[in-house]
């Protein structure tokens, strides 16, 4: 399991005309699933995104995680995150989990960080979604499980 983290000062997914999720300061979250991907990947994956350390503390390190500065966590479905784009021009997809489990999964990861988490929003699985940040440094990390 994939997550692009992005520390921004706002963000927001539109979807159709309509805001679907948006947050303040916090982390945007784009996330994908792999074929091999399980509950305890997501376990693992969403405890390292509230505890990384990404905001600063007074000193202006990165001393700080979302869940010391009780910060908002957007979490959008990321598909492409998982593409293998080793060999060509175009990316295969045969890594990603097919769409059905994905979206089990994902859902999961969302209920997960809901229940660890006072401030999640999201946007919504395989919809087109546009996304609208402004990326706090910039500051953005790949991580995975």
């Amino acid at each position: 399991m994939l997550a692009l983290i992005q520390r921004v000062t706002a963000a927001q997914v539109e979807i159709e005309g309509r805001i679907a999720g948006a947050i303040g300061q916090g982390l945007l979250v784009f996330l994908g699933v792999e074929k091999n991907d399980s509950r305890e990947d997501a376990d693992k994956l969403l405890k390292k995104v509230l505890a990384y350390r990404v905001f600063s503390d007074a000193d202006e390190k990165m001393n700080l995680s979302l869940s010391d500065i009780a910060g908002g966590l957007l979490v959008v479905s990321q598909f492409t995150l998982a593409a293998d784009t080793g060999k060509g021009l175009r990316p295969s997809f045969s890594s990603a989990k097919p769409p059905q489990e994905a979206q089990a999964l994902y859902n999961y990861f969302v209920e997960q960080a809901q229940s660890n988490h006072s401030d999640v929003a999201t946007g919504e699985f395989a919809a087109d979604m546009k996304v609208s940040l402004t990326n706090d440094g910039p500051v953005t990390f790949l991580l995975n499980s």
